[in-house]
């Protein structure tokens, strides 16, 4: 199934392609690649709205702007996913999961990319709108959306979910 497909499916069926991503082996070269493409697809994202900043206050240029983005959502959310990833993990062997940091991980990372998308949509509110309530409300969602993924993520990364199918 492509990643389009899963991440679609994801808000569907969670669990179920939790359970699917985890089938197997370990396989940490998917695990990064999944972070990646969820930072790229949000740091795509910040573009309209970085635009629009530069466009009414040209004393920072966008290319600056953009520089700090690139820096700060493709180099240190990953550093910072791994940390919390770690954190998740330890959290739930606390209350009795029996997953691996190897499985916390997918599942941060998924919930991640599962959001990604909705983040294009708050970047286009915010180039178009500005900062208002569209682009709050937007962010509420993404924030409650992600809650909705991770938290049945880990569900399945942790142990707590053996169903199969």
């Amino acid at each position: 199934m492509s990643m389009v497909r899963r991440v679609l499916a994801s808000w569907r069926r969670p669990r179920e392609v939790m359970r699917g991503l985890l089938a197997g082996p370990p396989r940490e070269d998917r695990a990064l690649v999944i972070l990646v493409l969820a930072c790229v697809i949000m740091f795509i994202a910040q573009w309209p709205g970085l635009s629009r900043a530069a466009h009414l206050d040209a004393s920072v240029p966008l290319d600056a702007r953009l520089g700090g983005a690139l820096m700060g959502t493709v180099f240190l959310v990953p550093l910072l996913a791994y940390a919390l990833a770690a954190i998740l993990h330890l959290a739930a062997r606390l209350a009795g999961g029996q997953g691996s940091f190897y499985t916390a991980r997918m599942a941060l990372f998924w919930s991640l990319l599962a959001v990604a998308p909705l983040t294009l949509l708050q970047g286009l509110l915010q180039g178009f709108l500005g900062a208002g309530p569209a682009v709050t409300l937007t962010g509420l969602l993404i924030g409650l959306g992600f809650l909705f993924q991770l938290g049945n993520a880990l569900i399945v990364a942790e142990g707590r979910d053996r169903k199969v199918g």
